[in-house]
């Protein structure tokens, strides 16, 4: 079963000053190493619902990576990450909906202190990235892999909602609808000229929108492609959209 976020990838261009500036917005930055062979780094801001944000940059051309494209056009959220009790289960009835899922494939990070963290991973693939989720179970202890530091001065506690853009929702609704064994809640969003669907995943929410006339929507589609939006982050000391000078393009709001 799908149980909740694991965390939600931040494309950056330059991870120092990502972390500089999400520091400035009172956000508790963890080093989380590098990938070993695959050309990305990464660090982490974990959220007391156990949740992250991995915010990840290269440190060497990789355009054969999945998330070199999407960096490319923007960066900003380019994919998610669910955990599961099941990641065969889950992969498997996704794929019979389907979404495009790969195979299963076991990754790791060397953690600054020299740690060696492993995950087995099934990672949606081509246009389906960042709209059918990919999934992650441990290969260890989870507390390696996600640092306990889980304070943020900006009071930060845990993501909220995800908004993910769509250019085919029935899709979308059969996906999720067999994956989650629930249908989705209706959405109708005329102030972004959009229809869409929402589903509740443990403590977070997806909403998945379509454009259904002019709007952000239609606009984002058409720039970026079927990928995510937004996210609303919870227990903040204040509401209101963050800067996107200091996200790296990241379109994030306090809630």
């Amino acid at each position: 079963m799908l149980r909740a976020i694991d965390h939600l990838v931040i494309a950056v261009t330059d991870l120092t000053a990502a972390v500089a500036t999400y520091r400035e917005l009172g956000f508790t930055v963890v080093p989380g190493g590098r990938h070993p062979g695959v050309g990305t780094d990464n660090a982490l801001i974990v959220f007391r619902d156990g949740a992250y944000l991995e915010l990840l940059g290269f440190h060497e051309p990789r355009p054969d990576h999945r998330w070199w494209t999407p960096l490319k056009r923007g960066g900003g959220l380019v994919d998610f990450c669910l955990q599961t009790d099941d990641l065969l289960a889950d992969a498997k009835t996704l794929r019979q909906a389907g979404a495009e899922m790969g195979e299963v494939e076991r990754r790791n990070r060397q953690r600054p202190d020299g740690v060696e963290v492993r995950w087995v991973c099934v990672l949606a693939c081509g246009a389906h990235r960042g709209v059918a989720p990919f999934l992650l179970a441990e290969d260890g202890p989870r507390e390696a892999r996600v640092p306990p530091t889980r304070a943020h001065a900006n009071g930060v506690a845990g993501i909220g909602t995800v908004t993910v853009v769509v250019d085919d929702l029935p899709a979308i609704k059969r996906w999720y609808g067999d994956a989650l064994g629930k249908p989705a809640a209706e959405l109708t969003c005329p102030e972004l000229g959009a229809v869409g669907a929402r589903w509740t995943v443990g403590p977070h929410a997806f909403e998945f929108l379509a454009p259904a006339g002019a709007g952000p929507i239609r606009d984002w589609l058409q720039r970026r492609g079927p990928s995510p939006y937004s996210a609303t982050l919870t227990g903040a000391h204040g509401r209101g959209p963050l800067s996107l000078d200091l996200t790296s393009g990241a379109r994030l709001a306090l809630a």
